[in-house]
């Protein structure tokens, strides 16, 4: 049998090449903003409708293009980068291939307005699926104006695939702010349906990250810098102060070029050690500037995975100077008030006097520890000699034996009330509860419990469009970052449906009139901007239903967190309401609530000891 293996014809092949290069419409940005800069445009302006599925308009002053170049970049694999095998391990440039502008072709309409400085006319290009339908001299500025139409119109499965408009123009300002970011000496705007987005001048690069991420970064960020003969690591690192519970502003560029790298931001994070929790997440904006002929960036079609000849060199370098630049600015590790506490504070038996956080073991245990003897702690410095000292401390001791018979009463009637109740929940570590079971114990995470427990109320109020709502007293003014506001404003009638109602303003800014009832919230901006940034993780790790993923964002946010002290009360509520949830064993992530010991468990292992 012959004649079975058929070549395609161009613009199938091209289209099935735009599926690996252009998967969305940041995707096309990407390339058309890389080329701009590869032209040399020190000013690039962005204007996308429609989440960039209507129109991606591009505007840049750079070279430009004569009329032949202006019809061969349209070509698969024209490229003016490469002219031998050589060149491929060489790149200094961004675009390098030759397959974005061919790959948009054939997706979209396509008009390209070119001009070299030097010429009187520009070309005007006009391509739809890949077919050239007009090509002819006009006047246009020099530089470059691209605008791509209705892309994936002749693609209509791709399009389908495309998440929802907030989704989609979030990862474009991804995208637009990497490339913005990697290359501070140039003045970069974006337009979102004709609303200024970002206007950044060009200025240094510290001038860059406040000019995207708000002023109060300023104070926040610290320099950072190693340098050898063939590796220099630079950027800036945020203080511990600047880390989230979120990733997203981490960011790593390889010769300008932004990557994705596991193994390098673990060299980041392991140089924060014992000072940030290992739930959060640092700022850093750091930049490896090395041989090109010492990496290999042509290994993945978005070109955000690179492979490094010496993997330990950079990862070294990276973390050596992590460390040096918090040392040199003298970054003393921080208290985590969310993570663990001290393992005396095992629990909340509050009484009418002393600390509402001493639990009653704390009590037992330092009820010799008066104050006097604290401030003979304070003062021992002052003591010239072990007489003076002993002296002190026989004072002190008399001052203990003064105890009043009311605080040992007060202890008394604590374990008596607790033996009352037949309680059988206590904390360790504000992280953990313990609860007597007939077959032995369990340890309950008290975080996940809560997590589950409010997920699932979260759900029933999004099903049955009823939740109650706490009006403030004052209307509360939030102002977010550009990416986020796409996504809030899409989510809203959702977010309301909580029992928030909180409505857009206008430009970046929402007021805030009433909170959900049923739980504590003290910071309302960290809460929204948490919930924002779970919801965008729990839609890139599983395909899950908007109304799922906010009220699992939410109650990730507002849920109560390690280090939480908790009341007798407390926890007896908790336990009662998580074993009347219908999945009282996982999150919903999966992430288990409660491991349970056994007496055969118990005794096997005090036998073998």
């Amino acid at each position: 049998m012959s004649g079975i293996i058929k070549l395609l014809p161009d613009h199938i092949s091209n289209q099935i090449a735009a599926g690996e290069v252009i998967q969305r419409p940041a995707s096309a940005v990407k390339e058309l903003m890389e080329n701009s800069i590869d032209a040399g445009a020190t000013n690039i302006k962005l204007t996308i409708k429609d989440a960039g599925k209507a129109l991606i308009h591009l505007v840049d002053n750079g070279c430009g293009m004569g009329e032949t170049d202006a019809r061969l970049c349209f070509e698969k694999h024209a490229t003016s980068k490469i002219r031998d095998i050589h060149d491929l391990f060489a790149i200094k440039t961004m675009g390098f291939r030759g397959e974005a502008m061919a790959s948009i072709a054939a997706i979209a309409q396509v008009e390209m307005n070119t001009k070299l400085k030097d010429d009187e006319l520009g070309t005007q290009l006009i391509i739809e699926g890949s077919e050239v339908l007009s090509q002819t001299h006009c006047q246009c500025a020099d530089g470059t104006q691209l605008s791509i139409k209705n892309l994936f119109y002749n693609v209509p499965a791709r399009r389908n695939f495309l998440k929802s408009n907030a989704v989609e123009t979030k990862h474009i300002i991804d995208e637009f702010l990497r490339i913005a970011l990697a290359n501070p000496g140039i003045a970069f705007s974006l337009f979102n349906n004709d609303y200024e987005l970002y206007h950044l001048k060009e200025g240094n690069l510290r001038q860059r990250i406040v000019a995207i991420f708000g002023e109060n970064y300023n104070n926040k960020i610290v320099p950072i810098e190693e340098k050898s003969d063939n590796v220099h690591v630079y950027g800036f690192i945020g203080k511990p102060d600047l880390t989230k519970k979120t990733r997203g502003e981490q960011y790593i560029f390889v010769n300008k070029r932004f990557i994705k790298s596991q193994y390098l931001n673990h060299a980041i994070v392991n140089a924060y050690s014992e000072m940030i929790s290992k739930d959060s997440f640092p700022f850093y904006a750091l930049f490896i500037d090395i041989d090109p002929t010492l990496i290999d960036i042509n290994v993945h079609p978005t070109k955000q995975e690179i492979k490094f000849e010496d993997d330990r060199l950079v990862y070294t370098f990276m973390n050596a100077g992590v460390r040096h630049s918090l040392a040199k600015y003298s970054i003393s590790p921080t208290l985590d008030f969310d993570q663990e506490a001290s393992i005396n504070n095992w629990s909340g038996f509050n009484t009418s006097s002393g600390s509402s956080n001493d639990s009653i073991i704390d009590r037992i245990q330092n009820r010799n520890y008066s104050q006097p003897k604290i401030e003979a702690a304070k003062n021992s410095n002052q003591a010239k000699n072990w007489e003076e000292l002993y002296k002190i401390a026989a004072s002190n001791n008399a001052s203990e034996q003064i105890a009043t018979s009311q605080q040992q009463e007060l202890i008394e009637k604590d374990e008596e009330t607790i033996l009352h109740k037949e309680s059988r929940h206590f904390q360790i570590h504000q992280r953990y509860i313990v609860s007597q079971i007939k077959s032995g114990f369990i340890l309950v995470d008290q975080a996940a419990a809560h997590e589950r427990i409010l997920y699932e109320k979260f759900l029933r109020s999004l099903a049955q469009n009823k939740s109650i709502s706490q009006k403030q007293l004052f209307p509360v003014n939030l102002e977010f970052l550009p990416q986020d506001v796409e996504i809030l404003k899409d989510l809203m009638e959702d977010i309301n449906g909580l029992g928030f109602d909180i409505q857009f303003f206008g430009g970046n800014t929402f007021v805030l009139h009433s909170l959900p009832a049923d739980i504590h919230i003290v910071n309302e901006k960290r809460v929204i901007e948490e919930l924002l940034e779970q919801y965008k993780m729990s839609l890139q790790i599983s395909k899950i239903n908007k109304r799922d993923a906010l009220a699992r964002s939410l109650a990730k946010s507002s849920g109560i967190k390690a280090g939480k002290l908790l009341s007798i009360q407390e926890m007896n509520t908790l336990m009662d309401e998580l074993f009347s949830c219908e999945n009282p064993y996982t999150t919903a992530l999966g992430q288990a609530i409660f491991i349970s010991f056994d007496f055969d468990m118990l005794n096997e292992k005090f036998a073998k000891s």
